[in-house]
């Protein structure tokens, strides 16, 4: 491995620090180095926080270096005033004279202005190390600014013999198939991306609350598909607990505590009309977990990046048949009793 790839994959390790708690912000990492030394290091925390490249230099203790040092970072430096001012000004301002960056920044508001600028004020600078790696990191910001829609990753448990559920059930709750570890890991991804979907019938069914109960973080915002305003509101997804989209035939649009009703016609382009809404809140990323008729449209449309799913040991001999996937690119991993397989709808990079 190259030197420069050696420490942008070093800003990689340091960017997904922040999985879960940067949106609408990307994931990135910065390394500053001197003499083939690393004299400081940041990655971005927070939306309206320092970025990566200001967390970087403020952590150089000798500040005299900084204009003999290259920096790296694995998303082009910003070049405009948002919630914090341009890090490219601040590179400039610090007189770095040497920057290599990971991949450049999709955003219409950077979109090869930071690295332009940079270039202007007479500075060294490097583009596309690691790039794949980089892109694959903030597949979500990348996915949300090219085509206008959050990354969306579908999740289902089947049993061995492909039921996600029985025909009946004794009451208004989820039925387990998968075993705890799965469970957790679950309400860790939960933790990590922005959003999580519903349809109608698995609220009906289950009354989920959709939180981060096993695992510490950030609830995601929950999504909530009820056309004809069919779930009762003592259900949990009615407790303002945590911010709820609920998109309907049957209500105005409006806001109430946490709870935003948006309008939408559930004809032949419901989903683009779904992923559009979304987008207009901002939301990069969202967890699909059903039921089945809503998780087998989104494939049918071909309409979705990755689906998770654990394969149990348990046998059902009947219920809800699974959904049906196809997908070139498969990986399997063991979660105890359970296979955990992901399928990937786009060209995933092995490498990270």
């Amino acid at each position: 491995m190259k030197i420069d790839e050696i420490y942008i994959k070093r800003c990689i390790e340091l960017a997904k620090n922040g999985l879960g708690t940067t949106y609408p912000n990307p994931l990135v990492g910065s390394v500053i180095v001197y003499n083939n030394t690393i004299i400081g290091e940041g990655w971005h925390k927070k939306s309206g926080e320092p970025h990566a490249e200001v967390n970087a230099i403020n952590s150089v203790k000798d500040k005299s270096l900084l204009a003999k040092s290259t920096i790296y970072v694995s998303l082009e430096p910003c070049s405009h005033f948002g919630k914090t001012p341009p890090c490219s000004d601040l590179i400039i301002a610090n007189k770095i004279p040497n920057i290599v960056i990971g991949t450049v920044d999709p955003n219409e508001k950077v979109a090869g202005n930071g690295i332009k600028k940079l270039i202007e004020a007479g500075k060294k600078v490097i583009v596309g190390v690691l790039e794949n790696e980089c892109y694959e990191l903030n597949k979500r910001f990348f996915t949300f600014h090219n085509k206008k829609r959050p990354y969306i990753i579908l999740k289902w448990a089947e049993s061995s013999d492909r039921f996600i559920a029985p025909l009946t059930k004794e009451s208004v709750a989820p039925v387990w198939l998968s075993n705890d570890y799965s469970r957790q890991l679950v309400h860790k991804w939960r933790s990590e991306e922005q959003s999580i979907l519903v349809g109608t019938q698995t609220v009906l069914d289950d009354n989920p609350k959709l939180d981060v109960r096993d695992w510490s973080g950030k609830n995601p915002i929950r999504i909530v598909l009820d056309k004809s305003g069919k779930i009762p509101h003592d259900f949990h997804v009615y407790d303002a607990k945590s911010p709820t989209i609920f998109i309907t035939e049957q209500e105005n649009a409006t806001t109430i505590d946490q709870r935003i009703f948006e309008n939408a016609i559930f004809d032949n382009q419901w989903l683009q009309k779904i992923t559009k809404i979304l987008h207009q809140h901002n939301i990069q990323s969202v967890i699909i977990e059903g039921g089945k008729q809503t998780l087998q449209t989104f494939i049918d449309a071909g309409l979705w990046d990755e689906a998770r799913v654990f394969s149990s040991k348990i046998i059902l001999k009947n219920g809800l048949k699974a959904p049906e996937i196809k997908a070139i690119n498969i990986k399997k991993e063991p979660i105890a009793s359970d296979e955990l397989l992901t399928f990937f709808n786009y060209d995933y990079k092995h490498s990270i």
